[in-house]
Protein backbone atom coordinates (compact mmCIF):
# COMPACT_ATOMS: atom_id res chain seq x y z
CA UNK A 1 0.00 0.00 0.00
CA UNK A 2 2.94 2.32 0.48
CA UNK A 3 3.20 3.79 -2.99
CA UNK A 4 5.95 6.35 -2.55
CA UNK A 5 9.49 6.89 -3.70
CA UNK A 6 11.37 8.03 -0.61
CA UNK A 7 14.28 10.39 -1.29
CA UNK A 8 17.27 10.95 0.83
CA UNK A 9 17.21 14.73 0.77
CA UNK A 10 14.94 16.15 3.44
CA UNK A 11 11.56 14.71 4.19
CA UNK A 12 10.34 14.94 0.61
CA UNK A 13 8.59 11.87 -0.82
CA UNK A 14 7.26 11.53 -4.34
CA UNK A 15 4.05 9.62 -4.94
CA UNK A 16 4.43 6.85 -7.55
CA UNK A 17 0.90 5.52 -7.22
CA UNK A 18 -2.48 6.41 -5.77
CA UNK A 19 -5.31 4.80 -3.84
CA UNK A 20 -8.82 5.49 -5.10
CA UNK A 21 -10.96 5.65 -1.97
CA UNK A 22 -14.15 5.57 -4.02
CA UNK A 23 -16.97 4.17 -1.89
CA UNK A 24 -14.73 2.81 0.87
CA UNK A 25 -16.80 4.80 3.38
CA UNK A 26 -19.68 2.42 2.62
CA UNK A 27 -18.13 -0.96 3.52
CA UNK A 28 -21.45 -2.77 3.89
CA UNK A 29 -22.68 -1.69 0.45
CA UNK A 30 -19.74 -2.80 -1.72
CA UNK A 31 -21.55 -5.82 -3.17
CA UNK A 32 -24.78 -3.88 -3.67
CA UNK A 33 -22.99 -1.01 -5.42
CA UNK A 34 -21.12 -3.47 -7.64
CA UNK A 35 -24.41 -5.04 -8.70
CA UNK A 36 -26.08 -1.68 -9.39
CA UNK A 37 -23.14 -0.25 -11.33
CA UNK A 38 -22.68 -3.48 -13.29
CA UNK A 39 -26.34 -3.45 -14.37
CA UNK A 40 -26.13 0.24 -15.32
CA UNK A 41 -22.91 -0.32 -17.28
CA UNK A 42 -24.47 -3.28 -19.11
CA UNK A 43 -27.56 -1.24 -19.96
CA UNK A 44 -25.40 1.65 -21.25
CA UNK A 45 -23.37 -0.66 -23.47
CA UNK A 46 -26.38 -2.53 -24.88
CA UNK A 47 -28.60 0.55 -25.25
CA UNK A 48 -26.03 2.67 -27.06
CA UNK A 49 -24.82 -0.27 -29.18
CA UNK A 50 -28.44 -0.81 -30.23
CA UNK A 51 -28.74 2.82 -31.35
CA UNK A 52 -25.52 2.50 -33.38
CA UNK A 53 -26.81 -0.70 -35.01
CA UNK A 54 -30.24 0.74 -35.82
CA UNK A 55 -28.85 3.91 -37.38
CA UNK A 56 -26.49 1.88 -39.56
CA UNK A 57 -28.87 -0.80 -40.84
CA UNK A 58 -32.09 1.20 -41.23
CA UNK A 59 -32.11 3.17 -44.48
CA UNK A 60 -34.71 5.65 -43.15
CA UNK A 61 -32.20 6.73 -40.50
CA UNK A 62 -29.34 7.45 -42.92
CA UNK A 63 -29.51 11.19 -42.21
CA UNK A 64 -27.07 13.66 -40.63
CA UNK A 65 -29.05 13.78 -37.36
CA UNK A 66 -28.78 10.01 -36.85
CA UNK A 67 -25.18 9.96 -38.09
CA UNK A 68 -24.27 12.30 -35.24
CA UNK A 69 -26.46 10.32 -32.83
CA UNK A 70 -24.50 7.17 -33.72
CA UNK A 71 -21.27 9.06 -33.05
CA UNK A 72 -22.68 10.26 -29.73
CA UNK A 73 -23.65 6.72 -28.71
CA UNK A 74 -20.15 5.50 -29.65
CA UNK A 75 -18.72 8.28 -27.50
CA UNK A 76 -20.89 7.29 -24.53
CA UNK A 77 -19.64 3.70 -24.76
CA UNK A 78 -16.02 4.91 -24.74
CA UNK A 79 -16.73 7.46 -22.01
CA UNK A 80 -18.11 5.02 -19.46
CA UNK A 81 -15.49 2.38 -20.37
CA UNK A 82 -12.71 4.72 -19.22
CA UNK A 83 -14.00 4.85 -15.64
CA UNK A 84 -16.67 2.25 -14.85
CA UNK A 85 -14.61 -0.98 -15.31
CA UNK A 86 -12.06 0.37 -12.82
CA UNK A 87 -14.87 1.23 -10.39
CA UNK A 88 -16.24 -2.31 -10.72
CA UNK A 89 -12.82 -3.89 -10.17
CA UNK A 90 -12.25 -1.76 -7.07
CA UNK A 91 -15.63 -2.73 -5.64
CA UNK A 92 -15.15 -6.42 -6.41
CA UNK A 93 -11.53 -6.90 -5.30
CA UNK A 94 -11.28 -4.09 -2.72
CA UNK A 95 -7.86 -3.33 -4.26
CA UNK A 96 -8.12 0.40 -4.85
CA UNK A 97 -4.52 1.06 -5.87
CA UNK A 98 -3.75 2.59 -9.26
CA UNK A 99 -0.34 3.37 -10.72
CA UNK A 100 0.75 6.88 -11.61
CA UNK A 101 0.73 5.98 -15.31
CA UNK A 102 -2.66 4.28 -15.01
CA UNK A 103 -4.12 7.32 -13.27
CA UNK A 104 -2.68 9.72 -15.85
CA UNK A 105 -3.94 7.57 -18.74
CA UNK A 106 -7.43 7.38 -17.26
CA UNK A 107 -7.57 11.14 -16.68
CA UNK A 108 -6.25 11.93 -20.17
CA UNK A 109 -8.82 9.77 -21.96
CA UNK A 110 -11.59 11.00 -19.67
CA UNK A 111 -10.76 14.64 -20.48
CA UNK A 112 -10.38 14.01 -24.22
CA UNK A 113 -13.74 12.25 -24.40
CA UNK A 114 -15.32 14.97 -22.27
CA UNK A 115 -14.09 17.58 -24.75
CA UNK A 116 -15.42 15.44 -27.61
CA UNK A 117 -18.84 15.35 -25.95
CA UNK A 118 -18.89 19.15 -25.68
CA UNK A 119 -18.06 19.57 -29.36
CA UNK A 120 -20.39 16.82 -30.53
CA UNK A 121 -23.34 18.26 -28.63
CA UNK A 122 -22.60 21.64 -30.25
CA UNK A 123 -22.45 20.00 -33.71
CA UNK A 124 -25.78 18.25 -33.08
CA UNK A 125 -27.33 21.62 -32.14
CA UNK A 126 -25.93 23.15 -35.35
CA UNK A 127 -27.45 20.29 -37.34
CA UNK A 128 -30.89 21.01 -35.82
CA UNK A 129 -30.38 24.75 -36.47
CA UNK A 130 -29.73 24.21 -40.18
CA UNK A 131 -32.58 21.67 -40.49
CA UNK A 132 -35.17 23.97 -38.90
CA UNK A 133 -33.97 27.46 -39.79
CA UNK A 134 -32.65 26.72 -43.31
CA UNK A 135 -34.49 23.58 -44.46
CA UNK A 136 -34.02 24.26 -48.18
CA UNK A 137 -30.24 24.56 -47.75
CA UNK A 138 -30.01 21.57 -45.36
CA UNK A 139 -29.04 18.89 -47.94
CA UNK A 140 -26.32 21.17 -49.34
CA UNK A 141 -24.93 22.44 -46.01
CA UNK A 142 -25.04 19.12 -44.13
CA UNK A 143 -23.68 16.92 -46.90
CA UNK A 144 -21.78 13.71 -46.17
CA UNK A 145 -18.34 15.33 -46.40
CA UNK A 146 -19.30 18.12 -43.99
CA UNK A 147 -20.83 15.66 -41.53
CA UNK A 148 -17.70 13.49 -41.50
CA UNK A 149 -15.47 16.55 -41.06
CA UNK A 150 -17.58 17.84 -38.15
CA UNK A 151 -17.57 14.41 -36.50
CA UNK A 152 -13.81 13.89 -36.92
CA UNK A 153 -13.14 17.44 -35.71
CA UNK A 154 -15.21 16.77 -32.59
CA UNK A 155 -13.26 13.60 -31.82
CA UNK A 156 -9.74 14.97 -32.28
CA UNK A 157 -9.90 18.71 -31.47
CA UNK A 158 -9.48 18.29 -27.73
CA UNK A 159 -6.58 15.81 -27.87
CA UNK A 160 -3.58 18.23 -27.83
CA UNK A 161 -5.00 20.48 -25.10
CA UNK A 162 -6.09 17.64 -22.83
CA UNK A 163 -2.78 15.79 -23.19
CA UNK A 164 -1.06 19.04 -22.23
CA UNK A 165 -3.38 19.60 -19.27
CA UNK A 166 -2.87 16.04 -18.02
CA UNK A 167 0.90 16.40 -18.28
CA UNK A 168 0.75 19.68 -16.37
CA UNK A 169 -1.35 18.21 -13.55
CA UNK A 170 0.97 15.22 -13.16
CA UNK A 171 4.04 17.44 -13.17
CA UNK A 172 2.86 18.81 -9.79
CA UNK A 173 4.64 17.52 -6.67
CA UNK A 174 2.38 15.03 -4.88
CA UNK A 175 4.25 14.92 -1.61
CA UNK A 176 1.35 14.52 0.79
CA UNK A 177 -1.33 11.83 0.91
CA UNK A 178 -1.66 9.50 -2.05
CA UNK A 179 -5.33 8.75 -1.30
CA UNK A 180 -7.71 10.18 -3.91
CA UNK A 181 -11.12 10.74 -2.37
CA UNK A 182 -12.88 9.86 -5.60
CA UNK A 183 -13.72 6.77 -7.64
CA UNK A 184 -11.60 7.75 -10.64
CA UNK A 185 -8.68 10.08 -11.42
CA UNK A 186 -10.21 13.52 -11.94
CA UNK A 187 -8.51 16.92 -12.00
CA UNK A 188 -10.14 18.51 -8.89
CA UNK A 189 -9.34 15.43 -6.76
CA UNK A 190 -5.71 15.33 -7.98
CA UNK A 191 -5.11 19.04 -7.46
CA UNK A 192 -6.23 18.66 -3.84
CA UNK A 193 -3.32 16.26 -3.24
CA UNK A 194 -0.68 18.52 -4.78
CA UNK A 195 1.78 20.41 -2.60
CA UNK A 196 2.39 24.12 -2.77
CA UNK A 197 0.50 26.76 -4.71
CA UNK A 198 -1.83 25.26 -7.32
CA UNK A 199 -3.64 28.48 -8.25
CA UNK A 200 -2.05 28.52 -11.72
CA UNK A 201 -3.33 25.00 -12.35
CA UNK A 202 -6.81 26.00 -11.18
CA UNK A 203 -6.75 28.94 -13.59
CA UNK A 204 -5.69 26.54 -16.35
CA UNK A 205 -8.66 24.28 -15.54
CA UNK A 206 -11.01 27.29 -15.71
CA UNK A 207 -9.57 28.38 -19.05
CA UNK A 208 -9.87 24.92 -20.60
CA UNK A 209 -13.40 24.53 -19.19
CA UNK A 210 -14.39 27.88 -20.69
CA UNK A 211 -12.64 27.04 -23.95
CA UNK A 212 -14.46 23.75 -24.41
CA UNK A 213 -17.56 23.61 -22.23
CA UNK A 214 -18.68 27.24 -22.06
CA UNK A 215 -18.03 28.07 -25.71
CA UNK A 216 -19.78 24.86 -26.80
CA UNK A 217 -22.70 25.62 -24.49
CA UNK A 218 -22.98 29.19 -25.82
CA UNK A 219 -22.99 27.88 -29.39
CA UNK A 220 -25.75 25.45 -28.42
CA UNK A 221 -27.66 28.25 -26.67
CA UNK A 222 -27.31 30.54 -29.71
CA UNK A 223 -28.51 27.76 -32.02
CA UNK A 224 -31.58 27.12 -29.90
CA UNK A 225 -32.46 30.80 -29.61
CA UNK A 226 -32.57 30.89 -33.41
CA UNK A 227 -34.42 27.55 -33.53
CA UNK A 228 -37.09 28.60 -31.02
CA UNK A 229 -37.53 31.93 -32.79
CA UNK A 230 -38.09 30.10 -36.09
CA UNK A 231 -40.43 27.50 -34.56
CA UNK A 232 -42.64 30.17 -33.01
CA UNK A 233 -43.14 31.65 -36.50
CA UNK A 234 -44.48 28.37 -37.90
CA UNK A 235 -48.16 28.65 -38.92
CA UNK A 236 -49.60 25.57 -37.23
CA UNK A 237 -49.35 24.18 -33.71
CA UNK A 238 -48.72 20.72 -35.14
CA UNK A 239 -45.65 21.96 -37.02
CA UNK A 240 -44.39 23.71 -33.90
CA UNK A 241 -44.83 20.57 -31.78
CA UNK A 242 -43.04 18.40 -34.35
CA UNK A 243 -40.12 20.82 -34.56
CA UNK A 244 -39.84 21.05 -30.76
CA UNK A 245 -39.95 17.26 -30.41
CA UNK A 246 -36.90 16.83 -32.64
CA UNK A 247 -34.91 19.17 -30.35
CA UNK A 248 -36.18 18.27 -26.88
CA UNK A 249 -34.18 15.02 -26.59
CA UNK A 250 -30.94 16.81 -27.42
CA UNK A 251 -31.72 19.63 -24.98
CA UNK A 252 -32.28 17.17 -22.11
CA UNK A 253 -28.91 15.50 -22.78
CA UNK A 254 -27.20 18.92 -22.96
CA UNK A 255 -28.56 19.95 -19.54
CA UNK A 256 -27.66 16.59 -17.95
CA UNK A 257 -24.08 16.85 -19.19
CA UNK A 258 -23.19 20.53 -18.91
CA UNK A 259 -24.90 21.24 -15.58
CA UNK A 260 -22.96 18.88 -13.27
CA UNK A 261 -19.75 19.27 -15.31
CA UNK A 262 -19.73 23.07 -14.99
CA UNK A 263 -20.35 22.89 -11.24
CA UNK A 264 -17.50 20.40 -10.75
CA UNK A 265 -14.83 22.15 -12.84
CA UNK A 266 -15.69 25.81 -12.29
CA UNK A 267 -15.65 25.75 -8.48
CA UNK A 268 -12.48 27.04 -6.77
CA UNK A 269 -10.43 24.50 -4.81
CA UNK A 270 -11.39 26.05 -1.47
CA UNK A 271 -15.11 25.51 -2.16
CA UNK A 272 -14.83 21.93 -3.38
CA UNK A 273 -16.36 19.10 -1.38
CA UNK A 274 -15.31 15.53 -2.16
CA UNK A 275 -18.82 14.23 -1.49
CA UNK A 276 -20.40 16.83 -3.76
CA UNK A 277 -17.82 16.24 -6.51
CA UNK A 278 -18.47 12.50 -6.43
CA UNK A 279 -22.23 13.03 -6.58
CA UNK A 280 -22.01 15.35 -9.60
CA UNK A 281 -19.49 13.03 -11.26
CA UNK A 282 -22.07 10.25 -11.11
CA UNK A 283 -24.31 12.42 -13.29
CA UNK A 284 -21.96 12.81 -16.24
CA UNK A 285 -20.50 9.30 -15.86
CA UNK A 286 -23.72 7.33 -15.46
CA UNK A 287 -26.86 9.44 -15.88
CA UNK A 288 -26.20 10.96 -19.32
CA UNK A 289 -25.07 7.66 -20.95
CA UNK A 290 -28.05 5.88 -19.38
CA UNK A 291 -30.60 8.45 -20.50
CA UNK A 292 -29.16 8.79 -24.00
CA UNK A 293 -30.67 5.55 -25.39
CA UNK A 294 -33.86 6.02 -23.35
CA UNK A 295 -34.44 9.61 -24.49
CA UNK A 296 -33.60 9.00 -28.15
CA UNK A 297 -35.68 5.83 -28.36
CA UNK A 298 -38.78 6.46 -26.26
CA UNK A 299 -39.12 10.05 -27.51
CA UNK A 300 -38.32 9.30 -31.15
CA UNK A 301 -40.94 7.63 -33.36
CA UNK A 302 -38.43 6.93 -36.15
CA UNK A 303 -36.10 5.05 -33.80
CA UNK A 304 -39.01 3.09 -32.28
CA UNK A 305 -40.25 2.14 -35.76
CA UNK A 306 -36.75 1.09 -36.83
CA UNK A 307 -36.31 -0.95 -33.64
CA UNK A 308 -39.63 -2.75 -34.19
CA UNK A 309 -38.65 -3.45 -37.79
CA UNK A 310 -35.27 -4.83 -36.69
CA UNK A 311 -36.84 -7.06 -34.03
CA UNK A 312 -39.46 -8.27 -36.51
CA UNK A 313 -36.75 -9.27 -39.01
CA UNK A 314 -34.90 -11.13 -36.28
CA UNK A 315 -38.06 -12.95 -35.23
CA UNK A 316 -38.84 -13.95 -38.84
CA UNK A 317 -35.33 -15.36 -39.26
CA UNK A 318 -35.71 -17.48 -36.12
CA UNK A 319 -38.93 -19.00 -37.39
Amino acid sequence: MLQRDQRAEGNFSSVVGFVLLGFSDLPNLQGFLFGIFFLIYTFIMIGNALIITITRVESALQTPMYFFLANFSSLEICYVSVTVPRILVNLWTQDRSISLLGCATQMCFFLILGATECFLLAVMAYDRYVAICNPLQYPLVMNQKTCVQLAVGSWISGIPVQIGQTSWVFSLPFCGSNQINHFFCDIPALIKLACGDTSLNEICVYIVTILFAMISFLLILGSYIKIISTILKLPSTTSQFKAFSTCSSHLIVVLLFFGPGAITYMKPKSHQSSGTDKMFSLFYIFVTPVFNPIIYSLRNKDVIAALKKLLLKKTEREF
